[in-house]
C-alpha cells in the first residue's frame, strides 16, 4: 500500500491546524471565554444559502430558541434570518445580531462559550507547551548523552543509570505526581513553565541515551580522530562532528514527543492538575465532555479528543514514517 497519500493527507492536516492556531485571533468570532447564557449546550450554528421561500441569498443563520431548559434542547427560529458580517470586528466572520443569534461553528459548551473559539486557542496553548517542552527535552536529552558519550568512564555511568531510572518509570503517573505535588491554583503563565520543566526532565532521557550511543560510537571513526588531531577541541569535536550523526534519531524522538506531551498535557488538565477551567486547551475542554449525556447529546464537546487523535496520527504518518527517520546520519 502506498503510504504517500497518507501521508500527504497528515502534512496537510497538520498545516491546517497549526495555521488555525497562529490564526486565531482573527479566525475565532469571539473572545475564548465569552459566554451566552442562553445558549448552554447549544449545538452548532447552520449556516444557510437558501431562504424560507427557496430562494438563494448570502450566507446567513438563524438564531436558536430553547425548547427545553431541562433537557436543553434547541430549535431554529426560521422566522429570523441574521446575515453574516465579514471582516468585520478583527475577525474573519461573525453574525451581525451576536446578541441574539452568535456564530457558533462548533456549538456552545456546558457554560456558553463557543467551543470553535476555544478549540483554536486551546490548539495554541496545548501545541505550544508541547513544541516547547520537545524542544527542551531534546536539548537537555542531547547536551547530557553528548556529554556521557564523549566522556565516558564514571560520569557517563551515572548520568545513565539516572536517565535509566527515569525511562523505567510510568511517565504519565510520573508528571500526575509531579504535578500534585506541587500548588494546585497557579496563574496560567506559572502552569505553562511547570508543565514544560516537568516534561522536560521526563522526557529528557529518550534523547539522552541514544544520543550517547552514537556519540560513543561516533567518537571512534576516523574523522572524529583525525579532527581532534588537527586541533579541534572537545566543544568543536562534539558539536560539530558527532552531535550531526544524531540528527534522524533526534528528528525521530522529537516526533514521538510532540504527541505525547499533548496527551499528556490533556490527562493532566482533564483530571484537573494542568490549566485552570477558564483557560482554553484541549484539556480543559475536555472535562465538560466527562459524562455519558454530554457525549451522547453534545456530541459537539469531542472536537478537541477529535483534534487531539488528528494531531498525534498526523505527526507519526507524516514523520516517522518517511524512509530514514529513525537512522542517523553520518558525516561524509
Amino acid at each position: 500500500m502506498n503510504a504517500r497519500p497518507v501521508r500527504s493527507a497528515g502534512v496537510w492536516a497538520l498545516g491546517v491546524i497549526a495555521l488555525g492556531a497562529l490564526l486565531a485571533p482573527w479566525i475565532a468570532p469571539h473572545d475564548p471565554n465569552a459566554r451566552f447564557p442562553d445558549l448552554l449546550n447549544a449545538p452548532p450554528t447552520r449556516i444557510r444559502v437558501v431562504d424560507a421561500g427557496g430562494g438563494w441569498r448570502a450566507p446567513f443563520v438563524r438564531p436558536w430558541t430553547r425548547v427545553s431548559q431541562l433537557e436543553q434542547r434547541y430549535e431554529e427560529n426560521r422566522a429570523e434570518a441574521i446575515a453574516l458580517t465579514w471582516f468585520g470586528g478583527g475577525t474573519l466572520v461573525r453574525s451581525s445580531d451576536e446578541a441574539r443569534a452568535p456564530l457558533l461553528l462548533l456549538g456552545a459548551d456546558g457554560f456558553g462559550r463557543d467551543v470553535f473559539t476555544r478549540l483554536l486557542y486551546g490548539a495554541r496553548t496545548s501545541l505550544a507547551l508541547a513544541v516547547v517542552a520537545a524542544l527542551g527535552a531534546t536539548v537537555l536529552g542531547g547536551l547530557v548523552g553528548a556529554f556521557a558519550g564523549y566522556a565516558g568512564g564514571s560520569l557517563d555511568e551515572a548520568l545513565m543509570r539516572a536517565s535509566e531510572f527515569v525511562l523505567v518509570l510510568p511517565t504519565m503517573y510520573v508528571a500526575l505526581a509531579l504535578r500534585a505535588v506541587m500548588p494546585l491554583v497557579l496563574p496560567a503563565s506559572t502552569v505553562f513553565l511547570l508543565l514544560a520543566a516537568i516534561f522536560t526532565v521526563v522526557g529528557a532521557p529518550f534523547i539522552s541515551r541514544g544520543v550517547r550511543g552514537i556519540v560513543r560510537s561516533e567518537r571512534q571513526r576516523d574523522y572524529a580522530a583525525a579532527a581532534a588531531s588537527l586541533g579541534a577541541g572537545h566543544v568543536r569535536v562534539v558539536s560539530r562532528h558527532l552531535l550531526p550523526a544524531a540528527r534522524g534519531f533526534v528528528a525521530a524522538q522529537l516526533t514521538m514527543l510532540v504527541p505525547a506531551f499533548v496527551v499528556t498535557e490533556a490527562t493532566l488538565s482533564f483530571v484537573g492538575l494542568g490549566f485552570p477551567s477558564d483557560v482554553a486547551s484541549w484539556g480543559t475542554m475536555l472535562q465538560d465532555a466527562s459524562t455519558i449525556r454530554a457525549i451522547s447529546d453534545f456530541p459537539w464537546l469531542l472536537s478537541p479528543a477529535v483534534a487531539i487523535f488528528v494531531v498525534v496520527f498526523s505527526l507519526n504518518v507524516t514523520l516517522q514514517g518517511r524512509h530514514g527517520v529513525m537512522s542517523y546520519d553520518r558525516p561524509m
